[in-house]
């Protein structure tokens, strides 16, 4: 207690030595430590060293800018690179996809979980999110390129069931970001979106003996601080950094927000009512699905369209929203603010968050739909030389009783219009999402049936049905031509349910313009 010290972004840089193990702060681009992440780049670039690094960390740190995660994207800078979610940060993709480092992607709720075990010194994170898929030791492992051959994943049996390991390992160095500093180096987060896995990074890089440096916004006398709001206890800190703003946007390109944090409540803007797009006929499938008092997860893209159609139908209160990152309730934001809700009504650590979800609390989960095939097997995570990353995906998908993925049929300069309560495809997307094979497994089809989980698939113009035997065909939407329409825009052949010799229609009302009436108890 007490010694902390306070040094310049330069000299914390220079704490970093060859072939350490680092982790950052970070969800997205907010809660990045931009000064010591671009003071380690610039001693980088000046002397070549820091070199060889591991570079660990849970979920997604980057605007896709060369801020973030990316500040680390030089060939040689790094050794290893392990991560939940890469999409922001192309840069290190691209490296990977050069074989200039070797490259991991795993689940984003098991690395949180493995800083807290490697925290208390146990042997590693023994989990069973992940069998089946990608991550999987028999069907990659997590490894994303061809110079990546170690195993960081283990595949268990315990009291005869199966469980994957990740083996536990030091860590000599974390830049994580707070909000303020008293003298004597306690931390509080109370102006961050989340406070993500602060605490457990900080405890698991104290316990392997490393070194742990926190930028904040400013310093106050000691005994100042709410003790409460404190995340990051002094004895876990080694030194402090003060940084200017503009290296310390609450997010990356965004002006701070209170209502993002808990400091006020922004008022309720009247939902405005979506066009009547592909994505809103999802996001009114969706919602019909609905039941009174869910918690559930939402993904980006056309699931989060299902949130914008309960507000119309003023059944926006029948559920709790909730992001990965640790915020419950309130309204999840997307872009540079994906991690943060508008208004929540919790802000817990991103390690509890996964343990709700690990262990099945969540009640629906609408997720995107990129690719499928016929046993259900859903791919978000890999596109030949794009790495997006499986992030919480799995987590999410592989425990939640009620799936739903949402997307459009097909992609890529699709156009859809809806006219007299019909569905017409005015132009057919270039790439098909129904394949004879994923190109990589984030949810595995049999996994979910051995776990007795219904899953559905909405698009614009069906839904499909996960069963024991593959998946199921059973609504069409009005307007739509079964054999162009479906069938010929699949590599593989569903199996269609018919009733009284007939594929059932999708709702009429969810191709109207007027309001569906679900608040009406119809």
């Amino acid at each position: 207690m007490g010694q902390v010290k306070f040094i310049a972004p330069q000299e914390a840089a220079a704490l970093l030595k060859d072939g350490d193990t680092i982790t950052t702060s970070g969800f997205v681009a907010s809660c990045i430590p931009e000064a010591l992440n671009k003071a380690v780049e610039q001693r980088f670039l000046e002397t070549g060293h820091p070199r060889d690094l591991t570079y660990i960390y849970a979920g997604s740190q980057g605007n896709r800018d060369g801020r973030g995660g990316e500040h680390y994207a030089h060939k040689g800078m790094l050794k290893r690179f392990i991560a939940g979610h890469w999409a922001t940060v192309p840069a290190l993709g691209e490296m990977a996809m050069r074989n200039e480092m070797e490259a991991y992607n795993v689940s984003q709720g098991a690395l949180c979980h493995l800083f807290r075990d490697i925290a208390a010194h146990k042997p590693g994170t023994i989990t069973k999110v992940g069998l089946g898929t990608f991550i999987d030791p028999r069907n990659g492992g997590g490894k994303v390129n061809a110079v990546t051959t170690e195993d960081i994943v283990e595949l268990l049996t315990i009291h005869g069931q199966e469980y994957l390991f990740y083996p536990a390992f030091p860590i000599q160095v974390a830049l994580l970001r707070g909000t303020y500093a008293d003298e004597r180096g306690n931390i509080t987060l109370e102006k961050e979106v989340a406070s993500l896995e602060a605490t457990s990074v900080a405890q698991a890089v104290k316990n392997s003996g490393g070194i742990v440096v926190v930028q904040v916004e400013g310093v106050v006398q000691a005994g100042t601080l709410d003790p409460r709001l404190v995340k990051i206890p002094g004895i876990y800190v080694d030194y402090i950094v003060v940084a200017e703003p503009e290296e310390h946007e609450q997010s990356l390109g965004c002006r701070y927000d209170p209502a993002l944090c808990g400091e006020r409540r922004a008022p309720q803007a009247e939902p405005t009512p979506l066009p009547l797009t592909a994505k809103k006929i999802i996001g009114r499938r969706g919602a019909m699905e609905l039941e009174p008092g869910v918690a559930v997860n939402l993904g980006v893209g056309a699931p989060e369209y299902v949130a914008s159609v309960a507000s119309e139908e003023g059944i926006g209160d029948r559920m709790t929203l909730t992001v990965e990152g640790g915020p419950v309730g309130g309204i999840p934001q997307g872009g540079a603010r994906f991690g943060a809700s508008l208004n929540p009504e919790a802000i817990l650590d991103q390690g509890y968050q996964f343990d709700f979800y690990d262990g099945g609390g969540l009640d629906q989960a609408y997720l995107g739909l990129a690719e499928c095939d016929a046993r259900g097997n859903i791919n978000v995570s890999r596109f030949g030389p794009k790495i997006a990353g499986c992030g919480g995906f799995i987590n999410i998908t592989q425990n939640t009783p009620k799936v739903f993925f949402c997307g459009t049929f097909t992609t890529g300069g699709l156009k859809v219009r809806v006219e007299d309560g019909q569905v017409h495809i005015d132009q057919e997307g270039r790439q098909k999402k129904f394949l004879g094979q994923v190109e990589q497994v984030t949810f595995s089809g049999d996994m979910a049936v051995k776990n007795g989980q219904q899953v559905s698939y909405l698009t614009e113009r069906c839904v499909f049905v996960l069963r024991p035997d593959g998946l199921h065909l059973t609504e069409i939407a009005p307007g739509i031509d079964l054999q162009r329409d479906i069938l010929d825009q699949m590599e593989f052949s569903p199996i269609i349910d018919l009733v009284d010799g007939r594929l059932p229609l999708m709702d009429p009302r969810i191709f109207t313009d007027a309001p569906m009436g679900l608040g009406d108890g119809a």
